[in-house]
């Protein structure tokens, strides 16, 4: 993790005849530098057997190009799919009953939407990385106020050690901002997923990260 420097979000990438490009999507976004992918399928939600097959294939992407395998929300899937990564929210479960189901070797990161929250994941010794956001408005979190440069800033001035991803409407034209705003690592969803060529976006947003 003290490596990782971009993080890809996705969903299955459901097509209309009701296959999944997750796995396309995934081979060129982890061949061009992507270094944690997450599966986030909440729209339509899918059965926990089948987020579990979707994931086993993942994993034999993730293995090809030493990238990191991250579950959304749900502990149990993570266990189940062997994930190297479990992301919570503010929502989610307490993070000392996930660190139960999912044991001392998944990381576990956690989503901050204001300064409590940094300073919450900072000190909380489960929590291995913590994300702030988001940072502009996005679709993939609908209702959510964005937290503007400000909380990137904030986070950036605690001067902890412990990794931290900006996320939240971040692209290939505005990463350098996010950058300059204290942000060493990036989370990153239809930037790269929607792109017409993921490999050249995740290319790009490397770039900005890249040496920080």
């Amino acid at each position: 993790m003290d490596n990782a420097h971009l993080y890809l979000v996705t969903d299955a990438r459901f097509r209309a005849d009701g296959t999944s490009g997750l796995l396309d999507l995934a081979e060129a976004a982890c061949a061009a530098g992507v270094d944690i992918i997450q599966l986030r399928q909440k729209n339509p939600r899918i059965e926990a057997a089948e987020e579990v097959d979707l994931l086993a294939a993942l994993r034999e992407v993730c293995d090809r190009h030493g990238t990191l395998l991250a579950v959304n929300d749900r502990a149990d899937i993570a266990r189940a799919a062997g994930a190297d990564v479990l992301h919570l929210g503010q929502r989610d479960l307490p993070v000392a009953v996930a660190r139960d189901i999912v044991g001392p070797q998944v990381i576990i990161g956690r989503s901050c939407h204001n300064p409590e929250h940094v300073d919450a994941a900072i000190e909380e010794p489960e929590v291995d990385y913590f994300c702030t956001g988001p940072v502009w408005a996005t679709p993939t979190k609908p209702g959510r106020a964005a937290t503007g440069l400000d909380l990137v800033r904030y986070a950036a001035s605690t001067g902890t050690t412990k990794p931290w991803f900006a996320i939240g409407g971040i692209d290939p034209g505005n990463a350098a901002d996010v950058a300059a705003a204290g942000a060493r690592r990036l989370v990153v969803v239809r930037a790269i997923a929607d792109a017409d060529d993921p490999a050249a976006a995740t290319r790009a947003l490397r770039a900005v990260v890249a040496g920080r």
